[in-house]
């Protein structure tokens, strides 16, 4: 009788935030045992065939020891957004290279890693395109300290690549969005834009329509990666997007009937146009398509109402422990 395949054992590296629980579920999935890691001592996401280990990302002999156990490596881990990244340039820097440097160095006595994603991002590698949708072989010229940073550690993964033989791809995802996704920490347009509709605020939009991204929802994402992991060629670059490109007021638009029927206004608030951002990003996905068959599947209309609904129910949730502290605290003052 044929020995069962054994099963590949995937470790993801900052897998307990949004895109993480996505692509955790994705790869399983796909076959595979998941390895979480991350800062939290324990996580609440559970699933089958995926297991969470808490480890310090700069303690290099943990990361050592746990990874000698595992086929595959997805590194989604990051310490700053966008935002962030422009307030404190250099936390954003030390924060971030100097771990991934130190991930590399290790990785090049692990020959039991058959493959190795690196997280790039791009929404910043680019900057500012001449040409849209943009291809892998665009110029990179990022405007922003987290694009430079991001852009600095593909460089070096690709070094090591060369150098060692690291069984390295890159994969430069557009904007995620989707149920799960946080407003006003940094994570995106829609979630902060949905995040202050339903807390009674303005949104703003800096110029008239605001800037043109390229939205694609968390578990196209997801499949995405597993699509580089399964496809992509050692040395690759990958864009991961869909193709189209919306401004801020066409997503405010797809909003709109959704906030109105559930009685909440959507107030908009122009701003001039900030020197710092890039007026469009609209990304070719053309050539993780040839490599694996790979295309998003899920319409904005689908995610944008799964999205709304979800942080509608956690503002209701919200305001209701709200409620209740307050009438806590009222008894204990009577």
């Amino acid at each position: 009788m044929e020995e069962m395949k054994k099963m590949k054992k995937c470790c993801v590296i900052g897998g307990d935030g949004f895109i993480g629980r996505y692509l955790s579920q994705a790869l399983v999935a796909s076959g595979r045992e998941v390895l979480v890691l991350g800062r939290k001592a324990t996580s609440d996401f559970q699933h089958e065939h995926v297991s969470y280990q808490s480890v310090d990302a700069n303690d290099f002999g943990a990361l050592k020891h746990i990874l000698s156990t595992c086929d595959e490596l997805v590194d989604l881990a990051f310490a700053t957004v966008p935002k962030t990244s422009f307030s404190d340039p250099i936390f954003d820097l030390q924060s971030n290279l100097p771990r991934v440097v130190g991930l590399l160095e290790l990785l090049t006595d692990l020959p039991n890693i058959t493959k190795i994603i690196f997280t790039s991002s791009g929404g910043t590698v680019y900057g500012h395109a001449k040409q849209l949708p943009i291809s892998e072989n665009a110029e990179t010229e990022p405007v922003s300290p987290y694009g430079i940073t991001k852009l600095t550690i593909e460089r070096y993964a690709l070094m090591y690549h060369r150098l060692h033989n690291l069984p390295v791809v890159i994969v430069r995802p557009a904007n995620a969005y989707g149920h799960g996704q946080q407003p006003f920490i940094g994570q995106g347009f829609i979630a902060t834009a949905m995040g202050q509709i339903l807390h009674g605020q303005e949104v703003t939009v800096f110029g008239q329509t605001g800037t043109i991204r390229d939205y694609i929802h968390v578990k196209d994402v997801a499949r995405g990666f597993v699509a580089a992991l399964d496809f992509g060629q050692n040395g690759d670059v990958l864009n991961v997007g869909s193709g189209v490109g919306l401004s801020n007021k066409d997503v405010l638009d797809l909003i709109r009937p959704m906030a109105q029927a559930a009685g909440y206004p959507l107030k908009v608030k122009h701003e001039a146009e900030r020197k710092f951002d890039v007026s469009a990003n609209v990304l070719n996905f053309g050539r993780l398509l040839s490599r694996s068959g790979w295309i998003p599947t899920i319409k904005m209309a689908q995610g944008l109402t799964e999205m709304w609904h979800g942080l509608a129910l956690q503002a209701l949730r919200d305001a209701q422990m709200q409620k209740n502290t307050n009438s806590t605290v009222n008894r204990v003052k009577e």
